[in-house]
């Protein structure tokens, strides 16, 4: 949302007896002129900004959250109709939004009060200016992503209760993700050094939903992601996340089997594709799969390994529905030498890489 004086209260949580709002909005509805329906409106519109005691004070023990911004332009378009067919539409509109749930069933967003969704992100570039460092959340380890991306795609992906993979865990911010958004989750990592500590981070993080997260030690090349997801309760994955190293640009250990050892980018490729024959056959059909991948610089030469892993999952049947540009002017590597990259750009006829990709896929 670009920024605007009203963007505060655009963003801005009112607490509403639930039972009188819904009264209201029914009322208002239900209204048999125009000038009966405005004047509800008005009223409405009043006690809303004015936060009358009668409507806001959730005496009935049941409080509703509502957005302030996108249901007073909902009221404020009542308002300014010129026929009462048209006033009549966006009463029973938003009522609806309220008394009615419609949803795509690969989420829980509500597409009936669809404006009340303006932080979940829906545009292919993403320009985040600095990571999510709350709660367990910390910027220690060179190499993750930040929490923003599987935030997202958590949201856009799964509905609560739902089971979500990652067999590049790392830190493991993906099942903090899954703790604050009430997502079930599996992590494998194979740096069992790694493990330990990713336990402890998700450990500290509040679980108010009540989830299960798993993080195991292993190479999920060869992990059985099925005895696991079996385990857990389900029989099958809702979604999977994968963020793996970016080939050798940083190399997490010394053992051969992880993926930042390969000797080569044909070999890194096919133990990445190993990785995904393990798990994709477990991923419920219409269900969808995001990697996060960037592209690497070997001799001068650009290597595109980010579309290199977007034919290996394409190559396995699944459909490419989006890929998303996002920036990393802030990560480690580059914070503290902006000017010599500079340098080294202008000298080599290059440009200096400041984004990745997120690609996201559907099984079809």
């Amino acid at each position: 949302m670009e920024p605007n004086k009203n963007n505060h209260e655009s963003q801005e949580y009112l607490i509403v007896s639930r039972a009188r709002f819904l009264e209201r909005i029914g009322t208002l509805a239900n209204q048999a002129n125009l000038a009966a329906l405005k004047a509800e409106a008005a009223s409405l519109n009043s006690a809303l900004k004015g936060r009358d005691a009668e409507l806001v004070d959730p005496v009935d023990g049941e409080g509703m959250p509502l957005k302030i911004g996108p249901l007073l332009e909902e009221i404020r378009q009542i308002l300014d109709a010129y026929t009462f067919e048209r006033a009549r539409y966006y009463a029973e509109r938003l009522r609806k939004g309220f008394t009615e749930v419609k949803t795509s069933g690969i989420n829980d967003i509500n597409l009936r009060r669809w404006k009340d969704y303006d932080e979940i992100l829906t545009d292919s570039l993403w320009v985040i200016d600095r990571r999510d460092t709350s709660g367990a959340h910390l910027g220690w380890y060179w190499g993750n992503y930040i929490p923003q991306i599987p935030h997202q795609l958590i949201l856009r992906y799964t509905r609560k209760g739902e089971l979500v993979v990652d067999p590049f865990v790392g830190s493991g911010t993906t099942l903090i993700e899954c703790r604050r958004l009430g997502r079930h989750g599996l992590g494998v990592e194979i740096n069992p050094d790694m493990v330990e500590k990713a336990r402890e981070l998700v450990a500290s993080e509040e679980n108010p939903y009540g989830i299960v997260t798993r993080l195991d030690a292993g190479d999920s090349r060869s992990y059985d992601f099925r005895a696991a997801v079996r385990e857990m309760g389900f029989d099958a994955v809702d979604l999977y996340l994968m963020h793996p190293p970016y080939h050798d640009i940083i190399r997490f250990g010394d053992d051969p089997h992880d993926l930042s050892n390969a000797a080569t980018t044909e070999e890194f490729l096919g133990m990445f594709g190993a990785v995904l024959d393990n798990t994709l056959p477990l991923l419920r059909r219409g269900r969808y799969v995001g990697i996060v991948i960037g592209d690497k610089y070997r001799r001068g030469e650009w290597i595109p390994l980010g579309f290199y892993c977007m034919q290996e999952v394409m190559k396995r049947g699944l459909s490419l529905k989006s890929i998303v540009v996002k920036n990393f002017d802030q990560t480690k590597g580059k914070r503290q030498q902006q000017e010599l990259w500079r340098y080294r750009a202008l000298a080599g006829g290059f440009y200096v890489f400041k984004h990745e990709y997120i690609f996201i896929f559907r099984k079809v």
